[in-house]
């Protein structure tokens, strides 16, 4: 049922600080994409205007309903994206050895990119029914494992390590928060640290245990797997305080920035705009994980109070693991940074995550 209470409130410092923010990555996706050699790269931040301005109105109709629909919706959400998810494995679209889009018409969408929203309002549905003050079992923690485990597996086979990563700690961060029996935490530290040397050994590809050892040692694969980390830091440490100029960055201009409009747009920016720059942007990502932290604090329902969470962790994780990721200190996974990096897909799920957040801020005021 449409509410209009939305109309009589809002959470407007919420949403022109994410517009801001997207402002921001168009303009560095501008200077990204320039000096590609391809016209079509550089058409890259037009689409991702267009991106943005579907995002900015899934997110107004977001608001026209409110959140705790979302409650007995939950289920059907993670059945469908998890058909779309199947439905890549069979007809999605590869892309540099990859097959993580499914075409729709005239667009591609990536259902692992909408499995973070999901995945948090399913968790959220879970155990805002299940939270206790003893904390989870091992009985009521099987079936937010299940609902984890099979989007993982598919998200992995695609293969896409990094976005599968990135839902084990979203998914981790909420089952903290709800809080875990001690007994059961003991527990799942040793399975965790059992399954290490099988994972590395059995479930990881070569090429990502290359990844892995690549970070540990950079130079040693210079001009292969250790060529994006290289570059990325020389970007970044060229930048210095205030930065060489908008579209000025050698390293960009030149093309040897592997990824430079995706992954690693983060090495334009902080060559371009320095480390002042490059700290205004991430005082704006904390200001707006805060923000979203502000609303859980603030909420009346348990579900409310777990979704914003988790969707505050989806925003927190993505930012740490890219940020990590382009300065060498973790390994190269493939995670956008938010609203910077060109991906319609991405800029879709997060921009539906701040219309939730708003509308949980619309509704803990009891309107």
């Amino acid at each position: 049922m449409i509410d209009h209470s939305a109309q009589r409130q809002f959470d407007w410092g919420l949403l022109l600080l994410v517009l801001f923010i997207g402002i921001v990555g168009v303009i560095v996706l501008y200077s990204a994409a320039a000096s590609e050699f391809d016209s079509v790269q550089r058409m890259l931040f037009a689409k991702q205007i267009i991106w943005l301005g579907i995002g900015l109105a899934l997110m107004v109709v977001s608001l026209l309903f409110n959140y705790k629909s979302l409650d007995g919706w939950a289920m059907l959400i993670y059945c469908l994206n998890i058909a779309l998810l199947i439905g890549v494995l069979f007809w999605g679209k590869e892309a540099g050895g990859s097959r993580r889009w499914l075409p729709l018409g005239p667009v591609a969408i990536q259902p692992s990119e909408l499995m973070k929203i999901t995945i948090t309002i399913a968790l959220a549905r879970y155990y805002a029914k299940h939270v206790s003050v003893e904390g989870l079992t091992p009985r009521t923690l099987f079936m937010p494992m299940v609902l984890v485990m099979i989007p993982f597996a598919l998200i992995v086979g695609q293969p896409d390590l990094g976005t599968a990563m990135l839902i084990l700690l979203i998914a981790a961060s909420m089952t903290i928060f709800v809080k875990i029996e001690k007994r059961t935490s003991f527990a799942l530290i040793g399975i965790f640290v059992t399954l290490v040397p099988f994972v590395w050994a059995f479930f990881l590809k070569s090429y990502q245990r290359q990844r892995i050892l690549t970070f540990l040692n950079p130079d040693r694969d210079p001009l292969g797997a250790g060529y994006h980390i290289i570059q990325s830091k020389i970007a970044i440490g060229s930048g210095m305080i205030f930065g060489k100029g908008f579209m000025k960055g050698t390293q960009n201009a030149l093309a040897f920035l592997p990824e430079q409009h995706t992954d690693f747009i983060l090495s334009v920016l902080a060559e371009e705009w320095g480390f002042v720059g490059t700290g205004v942007l991430l005082l704006l990502y904390l200001l707006l994980i805060i923000w979203g932290i502000s609303i859980a604090y603030q909420c009346r329902d348990a579900f409310g109070i777990i979704l914003a969470v988790g969707i505050s962790a989806m925003m927190f994780w993505q930012v740490f693991i890219n940020v990590g990721m382009v300065m060498g200190l973790m390994p190269v996974v493939g995670v956008p940074l938010p609203l910077i990096s060109y991906g319609g897909s991405s800029v879709v799920t997060f921009m539906l995550g701040v219309g939730i957040l708003i509308n949980i801020s619309i509704k803990r005021l009891g309107i």
